[in-house]
């Protein structure tokens, strides 16, 4: 199965120069509960922003960079190729990032899970495909109230594929 997951503003923001635009520790507690023990494929702008490999997790790096090496993580050059890696379909796959990647990923994903955010920021330079909804129907739809450490007001949504 493969599943996409991010966090996105209300105008399907992601992200501004390569970094998250919001700190939401119980949405990054949230992703590494998800995605622990699987493995994670991202494209080599999202690698470098995190700036190691996630524990835990196969790390798989798209690039078009051929010479492009890093240690804990396992290269290749298209989004096709990393998908290869996992002929098992049963097992879960998580695409992590970023804006390109997630295009591309949309075609080929059954899952999505989502943290939408309730904030803007007109600033942001990387966005998120449409969900649509005649293809994508939520199944799963938490809410919660921003406070102290979580500053913003959020949604953990499930979305499979019609």
């Amino acid at each position: 199965m493969i599943s996409i997951i991010a966090a996105i503003g209300k105008n399907n923001e992601l992200g501004k120069n390569n970094t998250l635009l919001w700190h939401i520790p119980a949405d990054m507690k949230h992703f590494r509960e998800i995605t622990y023990g699987h493995p994670v494929i991202m494209g080599r702008k999202t690698f470098e922003s995190i700036g190691k490999s996630l524990p835990n997790r196969k790390n798989i790096v798209i690039t078009r960079d051929v010479k492009y090496k890093k240690d804990g993580a396992e290269v290749v050059h298209s989004l096709a190729e990393a998908l290869d890696l996992f002929p098992d379909t049963n097992e879960e796959i998580f695409i992590i990032g970023g804006a390109e990647i997630y295009k591309q990923a949309m075609v080929v994903a059954d899952r999505l899970y989502i943290t939408h955010i309730e904030a803007k920021d007109s600033e942001a330079d990387s966005f998120f495909p449409e969900i649509i909804p005649v293809v994508w129907n939520e199944v799963k739809h938490e809410e919660y109230k921003g406070g102290k450490e979580n500053p913003f007001n959020y949604t953990f949504s499930i979305y499979k594929k019609n």
